[in-house]
């Protein structure tokens, strides 16, 4: 009897735990990260008799959890990509919306400000009209203001969020650190902690929507994390940290730090997956890009039509001022360079734009390292030459021998290892700001005018000339193809030098010859300008006017037609009654179409994109990666579902099934009830039957 009772007290403990188990899965079902468990039962070692081996019952071997790392792995690189991609996109998407709206882009405010520009070209007198011109350029300006705000606000957010992130990370950091040690302890003791592995995969997971994390596990059950390239989050029970703080470069765009005992370092570009690598990612392709193109482009449009305006002559005849800031302001020029906050020295520097057309849309990283100055590209990691026999003047170039458009000035002496972040573009869209509030001081007539004397006897016609203005007529700067100017300014005195000039036709020589005396300071190059009676001919010279000391050369092209007959005159000169002259409003017009926008010289020659195209190339960028962003949430959001269903179908619990399994145990703890009971009467009859 004593072994029929043991063989039911067995069934009884393994049906109880079983109930036991079955009742833990049922009240877990919604769990984050539970895994279903289920008992493991094998029969007792036998016991011989003369008829052979007699059972001895059941015991429990083994409570265990239904899991698969392979599938938890799944799950948890699954996370982290699915994370990265759904911050990637929600930042992006909003400045989607931003640089394509009709509000809030550049392409509606660039439009009216131009066609403002057509409208006071057919009136140049007109004042409402040139007023008009003003408003709608500090419209323009505001615009690129309110978007640099914007992408400034999604900087700041990028930063704040970098912050809340980390904190979680470490917070779940510290729970898988305590979490392994308690799994430890219990493994050490012989048993499988099934909750508490459950507790830290979760952990885990959960770590792994906001960082990309390595995980290793050990012989003891504990898991080993690791993230960037390899850097020690946990080991065992031991814990670092990381911390979003001020970049060393850029204070206003933060940094990962790691930090592990006394050590500290920047694990910024090393990042990837779970928020945070969205985060980083999203600066990195699009925010700072996005500063950059818009910088840029500010600056070329304010440069441009300051350089145009200044190449006319206003109602009063004077020279054009600016109607933008001057992009090389004294309060500019310090705030493009950056030094790192680990630096050795105090150096510093200026950064002055010296062709606004050649810059690219990026920052650079210069470093010294004892001997050396080199510097890199940030936005396609290009090294860059830089020149310092002028120092403390630096001047940059790429492997081309493409200048990059700007130089710095240092100031102070550099250690060996100090490095400077210089933002030649990054701003620009802040710093733009109309500041021409007069009218009547709009540029819109040209410099310049011819006219045929009035007792001419042929029927010569000189067209007006188009001033080319060059600083070296030997040596024209790179980037101004033919129809271009400088950024210099005609200088008034330099323009009512010029005086009035008089060609007189020679027809034994079919020459226009430059009368002599010139106007004091005044040379022209060549003297004498061949024509072909009855043909349409392109008079080409060169002006040099020396005023102060100082010399400029102008290269002048004006149109010749008719046949002129002997000793006819043509005068050019001072245009002092342009009141009504629309030539320079008509090429601030045509500054819309022209290529202005990252001249680069290639094996057909110069090329570059108009202002139209280099705000289309920025908004047609971000719009493609938007729209695969979009396509890559889709496919990733249905990666992680498929990667979770499947965990799931293995590892979730089934109320269905859980419902049998308390049927089945129950049977099978009244069955062993049974089993006992039976013993017990048949004990009692055995009793009963020797009294």
């Amino acid at each position: 009897m004593a072994d029929l009772m043991s063989i039911g007290l067995s069934g009884l403990a393994a049906s109880k735990t079983s109930l036991t188990v079955t009742g833990h899965n049922i009240t877990n079902v919604n769990t984050p990260g539970y895994s279903r468990q289920d008992t493991s039962q094998a029969a007792r070692v036998p016991q011989f008799s003369g008829a052979g081996y007699i059972g001895t019952g059941t015991s429990l071997t083994d409570i265990r959890r239904s899991y698969s790392e392979f599938l938890t792995t799944q799950v948890r690189s699954s996370t982290a990509l699915s994370a990265d991609v759904k911050s990637y996109l929600g930042q992006i998407s909003q400045l989607d919306s931003l640089l394509a709206g009709s509000t809030t882009g550049i392409t509606p405010s660039l439009q009216k400000f131009f066609g403002a520009l057509q409208t006071a070209a057919e009136d140049p007198a007109n004042i409402p009209a040139r007023q008009l011109v003003l408003s709608e350029a500090e419209g323009l300006a505001r615009r690129f203001n309110g978007l640099y705000a914007s992408l400034s606000s999604q900087n700041e957010f990028t930063n704040k969020q970098m912050q809340v992130v980390t904190e979680q990370v470490n917070r779940l950091a510290g729970t898988v650190g305590q979490l392994n040690e308690a799994i430890g302890r219990a493994s050490a003791a012989g048993g499988v902690p099934n909750d508490l592995l459950d507790a830290r995969d979760e952990a885990v997971r959960q770590l792994s929507e906001y960082i990309g994390v390595t995980v290793v596990p050990q012989d003891d059950n504990t898991f080993n994390l690791f993230i960037g390239s390899g850097q020690p989050l946990v080991i065992g029970n031991s814990v670092s940290r990381v911390e979003a703080v001020p970049g060393r470069g850029d204070p206003t765009r933060f940094d990962i730090d790691f930090i592990s005992g006394g050590s500290r370092q920047s694990i910024t570009t090393q990042i990837t997956g779970g928020e945070l690598g969205g985060l980083l990612r999203y600066r990195e392709e699009v925010l700072d890009a996005s500063f950059n193109a818009l910088g840029r482009l500010a600056m070329v449009i304010g440069e441009e039509l300051n350089a145009q305006l200044g190449q006319g002559l206003d109602l009063k005849g004077d020279v054009g001022v600016n109607l933008f800031k001057d992009s090389n302001s004294s309060d500019l020029l310090g705030h493009r360079v950056r030094a790192f906050s680990d630096n050795i020295s105090q150096v510093s520097g200026t950064l002055s734009i010296d062709n606004h057309r050649l810059l690219h849309a990026s920052d650079y990283r210069l470093e010294y390292d004892g001997s050396t100055y080199r510097a890199r590209r940030l936005s396609d990691n290009a090294e860059i030459t830089v020149d310092a026999s002028n120092f403390p003047e630096l001047r940059f170039s790429d492997a081309t021998g493409n200048d990059q458009g700007f130089s710095v000035t240092l100031s102070g002496a550099p250690f060996a290892g100090d490095r400077l972040l210089l933002q030649p573009t990054r701003n620009g869209s802040l710093d733009i700001a109309a500041v021409l509030d007069q009218p009547d001081q709009l540029a819109l007539a040209a410099p310049l005018r011819s006219e045929a004397h009035i007792q001419n006897r042929g029927t010569g016609q000189i067209g007006q000339p188009t001033v080319l203005s060059v600083i070296d007529p030997a040596n024209p700067p790179a980037g101004y193809p033919a129809g271009s100017y400088l950024s210099d300014a005609l200088q008034q005195a330099t323009v009512e030098a010029v005086g009035s000039l008089t060609m007189r036709y020679d027809e034994a020589t079919g020459e226009l010859v430059f009368q002599a005396p010139l106007p004091a300071g005044v040379s022209v190059t060549p003297a004498a300008l061949s024509v072909t009676p009855g043909q349409n001919n392109t008079l080409s010279y060169e002006l040099e006017v020396s005023v102060g000391g100082v010399t400029q050369s102008f290269r002048i092209e004006q149109s010749f037609s008719g046949r002129p007959q002997e000793g006819d005159t043509f005068s050019v000169g001072h245009n002092d009654k342009g009141v009504s002259d629309n030539r320079n409003a008509l090429e601030l017009v045509n500054l819309q179409t022209r290529e202005l926008v990252g001249i680069r010289q290639g094996a057909a020659g110069l090329s570059g994109m108009n202002l139209t195209d280099a705000y289309g190339d920025l908004v047609e960028r971000v719009g493609t990666l938007t729209a695969q962003a979009r396509l890559d949430d889709d496919a990733t959001s249905a990666i992680l579902k498929q990667a979770t269903d499947s965990r799931d179908s293995l590892s979730g619990v089934n109320l269905d099934e859980e419902a049998a399994n308390l049927i089945k145990f129950q049977q099978y703890y009244q069955a062993s009830a049974q089993i006992i009971q039976t013993a017990r009467t048949l004990f009692d009859t055995l009793i009963s039957s020797v009294r």
